[in-house]
């Protein structure tokens, strides 16, 4: 994986029917594992694969100038509430953290050394349980390669290569591609061109690949380039 082409030949319609849904996400965020928690059945039930791509959501925020919504202090309570009833509303384990916001740069460099698709299923599964239902956190570097080791993958040379240039190069590719297609957060879903964002776009998203989306290719691009009437800048 690699930064997005934004130029080359055009794709046509029906090989992009099949094309793969490239999920941008971070582990610190309760929105995207919540996603998660849903998006292997979604993309099974389109006949699409699904591309798992760790970025580091603080590298989004500070390259646009924004503060991530745990950072809000009237909003933090107010997300870890929300996010609560929607894993109610789910019906999918749901555990907070000891401390949140914390750092999960480790857990997404583990996951970027992991080139093989299913061995990188299972352990975004394992990282994602141990932050958000209830497996114990992925704040010490234990936890991180205990995940690895209970999904039977070699753990220590995983974290190994979390160290070296070239994997910290691929979250840092990873997090400018999704800057590339317009995106500002997690969880982030790039289907056929069009970005999704938000577990709450989730049926948004399939009402897409239905080929039902009540927005047209024209009100799309009018929408992209509305003016401004005011600004607070």
């Amino acid at each position: 994986m690699g930064r997005a082409a934004l130029g080359g030949p055009r794709v046509k319609l029906s090989d992009m029917s099949r094309a793969p849904l490239r999920f941008f996400f971070d582990y610190v965020s309760p929105y995207a594992y919540l996603a998660w928690t849903q998006l292997p059945a979604l993309a099974e039930r389109h006949g699409r694969t699904l591309e798992l791509v760790p970025i580091l959501f603080a590298g989004v925020l500070n390259a646009l100038g924004t503060t991530g919504p745990a950072e809000v202090p009237r909003k933090r309570f107010y997300v870890y509430k929300h996010t609560h009833r929607i894993a109610h509303d789910l019906g999918v384990p749901f555990v907070f953290p000891a401390a949140h916001p914390f750092n999960p740069l480790l857990a997404l460099r583990v996951t970027a050394a992991v080139r093989e698709t299913e061995a990188r299923r299972r352990l975004v599964a394992a990282l994602f349980s141990a932050a958000w239902a209830g497996g114990g956190g992925l704040v010490e570097p234990e936890r991180v390669e205990a995940c690895a080791a209970s999904v039977g993958l070699d753990a220590r040379a995983l974290l190994a290569a979390a160290r070296t240039p070239e994997v910290k190069e691929q979250v840092r590719l990873n997090t400018e591609e999704l800057l590339a297609l317009e995106g500002f957060g997690v969880p982030s879903l790039l289907a056929d061109g069009e970005l999704f964002f938000g577990v709450d776009s989730l049926g948004h998203l399939e009402r897409f690949l239905r080929g039902e989306d009540p927005l047209s290719l024209e009100e799309r691009e009018r929408l992209r380039t509305l003016p401004m009437a005011a600004s607070r800048v």
